[in-house]
């Protein structure tokens, strides 16, 4: 078996809307084709003593234990590559619980879909699932933890944390959006002009100048102290020289940590003697220069949170220990501990599991003890100096037990140092004392504190200290997302995107919009190229100057990786015809259109899906929507429209010579189609189809009727505004258009515009796209041939795989049976074919140019316009 494609979505998508992050894995079964996991001796027992916990995966049973029935009655092995990818993932901490197979147009080979967490962590358990179906086949032995360890790491590396993860999640659930702005922990939650960022539990909100005064613990102390805060008493040394003299200063117990360092690196506690405290000093210099000795304070260790100035919540925090038994080892102690299954690797889950290193080997010498000593039943071992819970200690909620003068302190604490998230380290003996009663003290302030111990204490109440942080972030009714409008379709979405931008812009909003040309910011091209996918419109959505977004939405961009945003207002589809067929596995028309069907199935559910009512395949799309749709349609009396407004549902059509908008059987005139640019007197049919959606974009978005009108009327066609969609140039004695149509459905709607014109000699420059099939080229030539007298048949400068006869051969015979009578001529190079029309161009004649470079075609004719019109002047 073999992997032959592999993809990740990163939003809705063709294969699943509803499930968005997931991998969409083609696979060769190759030899194993017709091969059942029941004709495979031993498989099912190996794979279920491999996987144990597969128990739980229902499959197509629909009950516990349902995979595993399938696997001993037999099942194909792609099924099986799908659950082990699942598993994999939910061993190593990332729980993945969706998959699907489907087959392929081959007989040999199956699609397996399934979901992931952390999108490297799906890539490697793709590959590793095959790699251990195949040794279940063979009956080899295989290391099945090297790639649990490796996913961990993954994990590690690149999941969110549990605070991070706790933001984000109940951002979700209040339908706030976020993107991930890098492998880190850097989000943005919001969209364009109201997004606000975390990091960790750092926020846009967060002052720089204290998270430097609560790094810098001398200033913090100062500060507090200044403020009649407890605060230990110490002082900062360089040298050993310096440490012994605070030491003579301070007396013993004391604790050495580093001047910079957090969570917990590098310190030490409870020194009672001088060598004791040089070790501390040295370990403490590993992470900081400068290192704190201060008066070691008895007690618990407690933290309490401060989130936008209020007491959220506190935790008794315990450092990583065992309890004697008076028969096993500490060694032993610790492995069992570490079996707790509340216990995993890093964050995976809601304990660490206890490292053995350096610093506990330190800590057992020093009360004479080993790993393999064996303490005492009931004797509590402490295993590290610091209670952090990444070092494998425990938490304690005690957040309804803070005395109020406690929760005073903190709260006077955060304003004092200026932070809007504040963890404050406390070490007292009863946290329902009054901190100067019980002779405790404030440690450490944290501008970074983490959650875990929060939201999933060991013991105790879990608190959402999550929401108050997004409540502070975006208070009850400020905004968090911008405006969406997508458009899809096969031809006519750019200039619908355009149009619709040009209309929202009118209304005084600052637009983001990406199409087939590039990527725009404010009217500004920032990124040119094809820029309809995913990538694109995460750039708009990311820029912190837009309000409103209009994407294009390509095909490409939602096979490659799906959608770059999870919802949208208003999904717009302007057709379904034939183009790219036969790539990624697209080879009908039906399967296209459920391609195009993943815009208005993320329209939001008060939202509004915009469909062309006189395409079938777009109107079918209408059925099991779960937002409002609204038709548009050439034909007021199509019957569709009717049923649709005699149920008081919302459409547009073309009648009597207007753009009009039906609503509960009230008709709208918005304008006459004459007087609408980009009609060209009415004459550009296909362009009234995209005026009707954008026109219904507009209203549904609530602009007035006149300014919907007003901005019909001032988008006017050109190589600026439209590069490459109807650029026509008049010249003395002929015409000259340039447009990026580049498949039958567009070239049909350019020869009905041709059709419409009195000209007296038809030249088209055609060419057929590589990645085409060759039914499209000859089709492509077909029906060229029915529109002009004149046809010059030009390359593309990519031919994308394929060789020049490849293309030209299906097209050149094409013509030749729809009418052998047209002239034909074989120009290879764009610009060429270009230069030999204009050179030739008779009286009356039209010229369209089917361009692949509109920048270049559109240079080349305005050049030879301008020696044109100097000829007129020198004549």
């Amino acid at each position: 078996m073999k992997i032959v494609d592999l993809r990740v979505m990163r939003g809705p998508n063709y294969w699943s809307v509803k499930h968005p992050k997931i991998i969409v894995l083609k696979l060769d079964l190759e030899e194993q084709t017709h091969t059942l996991t029941n004709n495979i001796p031993n498989f099912y027992s190996r794979l279920r003593k491999m996987f144990p916990g597969m128990q739980k995966y229902r499959s197509t049973e629909g009950v516990e234990g349902g995979f595993f029935k399938a696997v001993e009655e037999g099942t194909t092995l792609g099924h099986v590559v799908q659950h082990i990818a699942l598993e994999l993932q939910t061993m190593a901490g990332m729980d993945s619980g969706y998959g699907r197979c489907y087959p392929t147009r081959e007989e040999n080979e199956v699609y397996v879909i399934f979901s992931y967490q952390e999108e490297r962590a799906g890539e490697y358990a793709a590959y590793a699932a095959l790699r251990i179906t195949e040794a279940l086949i063979t009956g080899e032995k295989y290391k099945l933890w090297d790639d649990l360890e490796r996913l961990h790491e993954i994990r590690e590396d690149e999941y969110f944390g549990p605070s991070t993860y706790s933001i984000v999640s109940e951002a979700v659930s209040r339908g706030i959006p976020y993107i991930r702005l890098n492998r880190h922990s850097l989000i943005q939650l919001g969209y364009g002009k109201y997004q606000k960022r975390i990091q960790a539990t750092m926020t846009s909100c967060t002052a720089c100048f204290s998270v430097e005064i609560a790094g810098d613990k001398n200033a913090t102390k100062d500060l507090l102290a200044d403020a009649g805060i407890p605060v230990p008493k110490g002082t900062t040394v360089y040298t050993q020289e310096e440490l012994r003299k605070a030491i003579t200063w301070l007396g013993f117990p004391v604790v050495t940590k580093p001047l910079d360092g957090n969570h917990g690196k590098g310190a030490s506690i409870n020194i009672t003697n001088l060598n004791d405290a040089k070790k501390g000093f040295q370990e403490a210099q590993k992470h900081s220069q400068g290192v704190i000795v201060e008066q070691y304070i008895t007690g618990y260790d407690f933290r309490l949170l401060v989130i936008n100035g209020k007491f959220v919540a506190a935790a008794k925090r315990t450092p990583a220990l065992v309890v004697g038994d008076g028969v096993s080892t500490i060694k032993q102690l610790i492995d069992k501990e570490n079996k707790d299954p509340r216990r995993g690797i890093g964050h995976e889950k809601v304990l660490t599991k206890i490292k053995i290193d350096q610093h506990t080997k330190n800590l057992l010498k020093s009360m004479e003890l080993t790993l393999q000593s064996v303490a005492p039943e009931g004797q509590e071992i402490y295993l590290k100096s610091t209670a952090n819970i990444s070092t494998g200690g425990t938490a304690t909620d005690v957040t309804d037990l803070v005395d109020p003068y406690n929760i005073l302190m903190a709260e006077r604490i955060a304003g004092i140092i200026g932070l809007d998230i504040c963890g404050i380290d406390v070490m007292t003996t009863d946290i329902a004392i009054p901190l100067n009663e019980t002779r405790g003290a404030v440690l450490e302030v944290n501008a970074a504190p983490g959650f875990r111990m929060h939201i999933s204490p060991t013991f105790g109440l879990p608190r959402n200290v999550a929401d108050p942080v997004v409540e502070m972030l975006f208070p009850h009714g400020q905004l968090s997302r911008i405006p969406i409008i997508a458009v899809t379709g096969t031809n006519g979405k750019t200039t619908t995107t355009r149009l619709i931008a040009h209309m929202v812009k009118h209304k005084g909003y600052q637009v983001g919009y990406t199409t087939t040309d590039g990527i725009y910011i404010q009217d500004k091209l920032l990124e040119k190229g094809d820029t309809t996918g995913a990538y694109s419109a995460e750039f708009v959505l990311k820029d912190p100057t837009v309000n409103f977004a209009v994407l294009e939405c390509a095909r490409g961009g939602l096979l490659r990786s799906g959608l770059g945003f999870q919802q949208c207002d208003i999904g717009i589809v302007t057709n379904v015809s034939s183009d790219h067929l036969g790539l990624k596995d697209i080879h009908t028309l039906e399967e296209l259109a459920q391609v195009k069907a993943v815009i208005p199935k993320s329209v939001s559910p008060d939202g509004y899906a915009v469909l062309n009512a006189d395409d079938d395949l777009v109107y079918a799309m209408a059925e099991g929507l779960n937002c409002h749709v609204a038709f548009f349609s050439m034909d007021e009396n199509n019957p569709r429209i009717l049923k649709h407004i005699a149920k008081g549902g919302l459409a547009a059509v073309f009648e009597n010579g207007y753009i009009s908008i039906f609503k509960n059987s009230y008709k709208l005139r918005i304008d006459r189609v004459g007087d609408v640019p980009l009609t060209f007197g009415g004459r550009a049919k296909f362009n009234i189809e995209n005026i009707l959606a954008a026109t219904l974009a507009g209203y549904i978005s609530h602009f007035e009727i006149e300014d919907i009108k007003t901005a019909l009327r001032t988008f006017i066609p050109s190589p600026a505004k439209t590069p490459g969609r109807m650029n026509l140039f008049k010249f003395p004695q002929f015409e000259v258009l340039v447009d990026y149509a580049h498949n039958v459905g567009g070239m049909k709607a350019i020869g009905e515009f041709v059709n419409s014109l009195d000209a007296t000699h038809k030249v088209g420059i055609i060419a057929g796209v590589g990645d085409r099939r060759t039914e499209d080229f000859y089709e492509l030539g077909y029906t060229a041939a029915g529109i002009f007298d004149e046809i010059i048949v030009r390359l593309d400068n990519d031919l994308r795989g394929k060789t020049a006869e490849e293309i030209t051969e299906p097209i050149l015979r094409g013509i030749e049976e729809a009418d052998a009578s047209k002239t034909v001529k074989l120009i290879p190079e764009e610009m060429r074919a270009i230069a030999y029309a204009l050179e030739r161009a008779e009286p009356n004649s039209f010229i369209a140019i089917f361009t692949e470079d509109v920048t270049e075609s559109v240079r080349m004719v305005e050049h030879f316009k301008v020696i044109q019109d100097r000829k007129m002047l020198v004549d």
